[in-house]
């Protein structure tokens, strides 16, 4: 009964949403206004055949990563999502628990910044949502990677231009905001997985952290790298949503520079790439 209920609910909220309002292109013929199963698929970074299996009620024991996952990608409210989480027979994450909600508000600023490459990331800096122009300049991360300390210390990196001087700075800054973020969600269980795996995998980041350092990853200016378009020089400003203590970090070019030029066309390019 309870997996027949889930998979209604999810129906129900899919046939809710509409492709534009999910930062996607509406695209052909459609029998329905809302969202197909690839496209709630892929807002949700799951398997098509889970979201069939879910809706169908043949997928038991759904991990509580997945229904955050879908609540992110059908933009539920507070209630909406607690009632998700009780529907796969899960407790909603607690006041002790580092905040993955995006509320809606949030998402309609994110709708506004459509020519700005704007992220939203957690307290432990793992990245919860891109619009298409930020995965078109930083590239798609899967995984452990989807962290950005983790993937500054252990991963794959990123398209960013460093110096040693200014890697060491990052990785710093990184390793005092999660300091910070540990002292606030003392019980959380995922933050303390992630940082035992971090100081496991990098002297550097324990070395960092027993220094016991407790600050913010702010502001920056950055050069990015890209394949297609060249380098491109822009601002990275972090903007704390307090009520969810989320990051969203924000890349602008000056007005009528080169970098200016080339982030427009990858505005065209890019999501034209990530669409395709």
């Amino acid at each position: 009964m309870a997996g027949t209920e889930l998979g209604a609910a999810l129906r129900r909220w899919r046939d809710q949403v509409s492709p534009e309002s999910a930062g996607l292109r509406a695209g052909g013929r459609r029998r329905a206004p809302g969202l197909r199963r690839e496209e709630l698929a892929q807002l949700a970074g799951i398997s098509v055949d889970y979201v069939t299996r879910l809706e169908q009620g043949r997928a038991a024991n759904p991990s509580a990563q997945v229904i955050e996952a879908l609540a992110r990608a059908l933009r539920l409210t507070g209630g909406e999502r607690a009632h998700l989480y009780q529907l796969a027979g899960l407790v909603p994450p607690g006041p002790k628990t580092v905040p993955t909600y995006i509320t809606p508000s949030v998402h309609r600023m994110l709708d506004r910044l459509t020519g700005t490459p704007v992220a939203v990331f957690d307290a432990t800096w793992t990245l919860l949502l891109a619009n298409p122009l930020y995965r078109a300049l930083m590239g798609e991360w899967h995984g452990d990677d989807l962290n950005a300390v983790w993937r500054n210390f252990v991963g794959v990196g990123t398209r960013v231009c460093h110096t040693p001087e200014s890697l060491g700075a990052l990785r710093a800054a990184q390793v005092a905001d999660l300091r910070r973020t540990a002292s606030l969600y003392p019980a959380d269980q995922r933050l303390r997985r992630l940082i035992s795996r971090l100081r496991a995998a990098s002297a550097e980041f324990a070395d960092l952290w027993d220094s016991g350092a407790v600050g913010r990853h702010e502001a920056a200016r950055k050069t990015i790298d890209h394949p297609h378009v060249g380098a491109l020089t822009l601002d990275c400003d972090v903007l704390v949503a307090a009520d969810n203590d989320l990051r969203i970090m924000i890349y602008t070019a000056e007005p009528g520079s080169e970098d200016a030029e080339r982030l427009a066309l990858l505005a065209v390019i890019g999501t034209q790439t990530l669409t395709g």
